[in-house]
């Protein structure tokens, strides 16, 4: 009897520390945005030298903050903006005056060799304009992606870029190229589902082409 409970015992912490070792030999994942539209779908990387913004969007896409906001700001050649609170409701004209009560620190990129810059694709956070806020603090929400192929250097360094899609840029430039008003509004309300997506390594490259 004592053989036999024994073995039992000796099984059972085998089989446990197998499936411990199955959980450490599965492949890490990593976070990724998925941002839905009407047009299609586009993916967002997180940048991890930027944690202050990359933990906020996570914390926001977590609690659904960003779903049926809309991209109230489309800049041909330019940007497209959304991300603000004030967007879903029926008043255009205070969408971009909205957040969720905080700014984020600055983290722009102030390295000699610059990685983190307004290249095609990039997401920068919005911010209020130096005169009143100069040490560039970013929205708490609204952020913006980079149009132009060429991408728009003349924001590096004065604005902090968190992020870059890597799937779906050819959505961007559909909403770009959508009728707008006087102040570069949609004529009708592009909304956006965000949600956060978790990926291996292999599936990343895979499904994406991109490995970080």
């Amino acid at each position: 009897m004592k053989k036999f409970i024994l073995i039992s015992t000796l099984l059972s912490t085998m089989f446990s520390c197998t499936k411990e070792a199955s959980k450490s030999l599965a492949p890490a994942k990593e976070k990724i945005i998925e941002i839905k539209t009407s047009f299609g779908t586009m993916y967002m990387w997180l940048y991890k030298e930027t944690p202050l913004h990359r933990s906020n969007f996570l914390a926001l896409a977590d609690t659904n903050y960003f779903d049926n906001t809309t991209f109230h700001r489309c800049v041909t050649n330019f940007v497209i903006q959304g991300g603000d609170p004030n967007s879903k409701d029926t008043d255009s004209l205070n969408d971009g005056s909205g957040g969720p009560g905080y700014t984020i620190p600055s983290e722009i990129d102030t390295t000699k060799n610059k990685k983190l810059t307004h290249t095609y694709g990039a997401v920068g956070a919005a911010r209020m304009g130096d005169a009143t806020n100069p040490l560039r603090a970013s929205s708490g929400s609204q952020f913006y992606i980079v149009i132009p192929t060429a991408g728009t250097p003349t924001l590096n360094g004065a604005y902090t870029v968190f992020g870059r899609i890597i799937k779906g840029m050819d959505i961007a430039t559909t909403i770009v190229k959508q009728t707008k008003n006087v102040n570069n509004r949609p004529i009708v309300d592009i909304k956006m589902d965000i949600n956060i997506l978790d990926k291996s390594l292999a599936e990343m490259e895979t499904e994406y082409n991109f490995v970080p």
